[in-house]
């Protein structure tokens, strides 16, 4: 199963997994982009000085969450020493601390801190996921690479879709590679919907799906201000309250 899912293109037969949690069993076996695997294996074996104890995961990263999750959130990639280092998506970096401090204040999130697999957070509701799975370079993944990991989000969200009702995404990157995988479920209308912050967007269907934008929660952002925990809240509760969580 692992040699289909690392050589082939979207035609792969994706649909032998058949729940998330063999999806995700299955993603960090992928081999697929070279300059990923060697990019996110020199990291986990050269690794930063705050983390010289840590044994890094140093492989595609899976989506975190439940089954039956009614609201996802797609990112961009995983950070190099977060979730390269933890295993576990927006873990261990100050990205994930902004956004399950927002998750936990509006009641999404058991608590609002994630600084290792096994450290107890909960997700009530809400799937985490990226497009490109493997940290890149500068957090820079290639347009080949972001097209390699295609099928693993299309499965993703194939097996998402008898719950999932609305998808907040985080930066003009994931808008971008998101739009082609749900446009294989939703009629995507053209020209194709605009990301921006608040963005929302409503994707007719059965069930039809509710489209949100933010600005990314990388340090660029936060620590300048241009996204701030209030417009977190702000499109996460939006989202929430369409997909039935609040």
């Amino acid at each position: 199963m692992l040699a289909n899912l690392s050589g082939t293109t979207d035609k792969m037969p994706r649909r032998n997994l058949r729940t998330l949690a063999e999806l995700d069993s299955a993603v960090p076996g992928c081999h697929r982009c070279p300059r990923l695997v060697a990019w996110r294996e020199e990291v986990a074996a050269t690794k930063r000085a705050a983390f010289a104890d840590w044994t890094y995961w140093g492989k595609p990263v899976p989506g975190f969450g439940p089954a039956n999750a009614s609201l996802a959130i797609v990112g961009l990639a995983p950070a190099a020493h977060g979730a390269n280092r933890t295993g576990r998506m927006f873990t261990g970096d100050r990205s994930g601390d902004f956004l399950y401090q927002a998750l936990y204040d509006i009641g999404l999130a058991s608590q609002p801190h994630a600084t290792h697999i096994g450290d107890g957070l909960e997700l009530h509701g809400v799937r985490i996921t990226s497009p490109v799975k493997c940290a890149p370079p500068a957090n820079k993944p290639l347009p080949s690479e972001r097209d390699n990991c295609r099928p693993w989000l299309v499965r993703e969200f194939e097996l998402l879709l008898p719950t999932l009702r609305s998808v907040v995404v985080l930066g003009q990157f994931g808008w971008q590679a998101l739009l082609p995988v749900l446009a294989q479920t939703w009629p995507v209308p053209k020209p194709a919907p605009k990301f921006g912050h608040g963005a929302h967007f409503v994707l007719p269907g059965a069930p039809e799906l509710h489209l949100f934008g933010s600005f990314h929660v990388s340090q660029q952002n936060t620590f300048t201000g241009r996204l701030t925990p209030a417009m977190l809240r702000d499109v996460l509760s939006r989202a929430a309250g369409v997909a039935g969580l609040l």
